[in-house]
């Protein structure tokens, strides 16, 4: 139950492991959270670690599934209803293939993950966000939504969508009293790389080798950052590389 301490609430999807993990835990101190993910037994967990800290609602639902996040919307008690800040957090790369040998499944799953998803759950909450006229949006997009590197192909394309949609909503929201933030990290040793190369250990473990990449906290901070700046402070674009790495394919390795 959300109290009346003057608190902001945070809607963080994506948050049972990695930034948004991380995200959730650097905010408990300063606002209430509401946490979202597909992994229920991850988001108890996170939920009992923090609530000594502040108030914490989980949700869990995929992204993907508007049916679902249109129920649970319909569903949000009152007193959460109230949301100041979206860190639109959930995304996922499936795969790096050329794209001649690309999987199909796994560029649906990009673009329902990284693009649909996030676009799903901001048309709820910008609802909600528009009624009360105030409000900050954080899209974590990436490095990959500005440089294109080989075997990206679909990844990079919904992260330069992710790009186009935060610009987008800038300027179709700054009427609203609505901030619109982008964050987009280098390379950050979370499970993305896992996932990426569908739980081969030997690969992730090699996106890493011979540098040192950003943590999860490194990311989380800046997002805390962004949202502690003064009322009419906006900023609307943050990159954040490791200091090995240049640009989205340029990364010093020592041997």
């Amino acid at each position: 139950m959300v109290q009346n301490n003057n608190k902001r609430i945070a809607f963080i999807t994506g948050a049972t492991s990695g930034i948004g993990e991380a995200t959730a835990k650097i905010l408990s101190d300063s606002c209430n959270l509401i946490i979202c993910g597909r992994r229920e037994n991850k988001l108890r967990t996170l939920k009992k670690d923090l609530e000594d800290k502040t108030n914490v609602m989980y949700l869990c639902f995929d992204v993907r599934d508007k049916l679902e996040i249109n129920k649970v919307f319909k569903s949000l008690p009152n007193e959460w209803k109230n949301i100041d800040i979206l860190i639109n957090n959930a995304g996922n790369a499936h795969g790096l293939d050329y794209i001649d040998q690309g999987n199909i499944e796994d560029w649906e799953s990009m673009i329902d993950i990284n693009v649909k998803g996030l676009l799903f759950i901001s048309k709820e909450i910008i609802k909600l966000m528009c009624k009360k006229k105030s409000g900050h949006i954080i899209n974590v997009g990436s490095i990959a939504g500005k440089e294109v590197y080989q075997k990206g192909n679909i990844y990079c394309a919904s992260k330069f969508a992710v790009d186009a949609i935060s610009q987008g909503m800038r300027l179709d929201l700054v009427d609203k009293n609505i901030k619109v933030s982008q964050i987009n990290p280098g390379l950050v040793n979370t499970g993305f790389s896992l996932v990426r190369f569908k739980n081969n250990k030997e690969k992730a473990e090699k996106v890493y080798e011979g540098m040192k990449p950003l943590k999860a906290i490194d990311v989380a901070e800046c997002i805390n950052f962004i949202l502690n700046r003064p009322d009419n402070v906006n900023i609307s674009e943050l990159t954040l590389l490791p200091k090995a790495q240049a640009s989205s394919s340029l990364v010093i390795r020592k041997s």
